[in-house]
């Protein structure tokens, strides 16, 4: 699958689930509700151990998902989410070095950003499609709005992460310059933990149809 593939296809179904697996167990029913909730995409968070595992079982196990690694702060979880067959890669942050690295292993990357400067920097390294993090906590909506402005020409796009829901999703989702929205929501730590897969699939689908109404009818 080539870079740009990779970052569309994410763009498409205009929804990432961001989840942290403490256990590999939950691999496959995890993949199971997510597909059956229309929505076969997925973060696995570096920050929990069972990480690298994870994304391995679902890239082998489930061809039909697109299976990304979050959380890559470091070299090493950059090599371990290549290795375990990652197909894009997120950061909260923009690290130059590690933004590098993955144009070098040809894995499409996704930094986060919080400033105009951090937009730029974004840009200077070639990413046309970057993470607005901690999204609610810096302004939401109305933030990405005013970022948009200045950069809308150069093709660039958010993908907002932090406080999404259901309840806001269809108010970012609506803007011109958001490709995609990461959101925690969707499977929760505790819906892992207790097995709730229909209550993921049931987002899911709740989700997809907020994507569907937002392009629908954009503002």
């Amino acid at each position: 699958m080539k870079q740009e593939s990779v970052l569309e296809r994410v763009a498409h179904y205009g929804v990432v689930p961001v989840v942290a697996i403490e256990s590999a167990e939950a691999a496959l029913p995890l993949a199971k509700a997510l597909l059956q909730g229309g929505l076969p995409v997925v973060e696995i968070t570096f920050r929990t151990a069972a990480a690298a595992e994870v994304i391995r079982t679902l890239a082998q196990e489930c061809p039909g998902l697109v299976v990304g690694a979050g959380t890559v702060l470091t070299a090493a979880n950059l090599k371990a989410a290549k290795g375990s067959g990652a197909t894009f890669a997120v950061a909260p942050g923009l690290n130059p070095d590690i933004v590098k690295r993955a144009r070098q292993m040809g894995l499409p990357f996704v930094p986060g950003v919080a400033t105009p400067t951090d937009i730029e920097m974004g840009l200077a390294l070639g990413c046309k499609l970057l993470k607005f993090f901690p999204a609610e906590a810096l302004g939401g909506v109305a933030m990405v709005e005013a970022l948009s402005a200045p950069y809308k020409h150069t093709g660039l796009r958010f993908m907002p992460t932090g406080g999404l829901n259901l309840a806001n999703l269809e108010s970012y989702l609506r803007l011109e310059t958001v490709a995609a929205a990461g959101g925690t929501w969707i499977a929760k730590k505790q819906d892992l933990l207790d097995g709730r897969w229909h209550d993921i699939a049931d987002r899911c689908n709740a989700a997809l149809r907020i994507v569907a109404q937002a392009r629908r009818e954009p503002s």
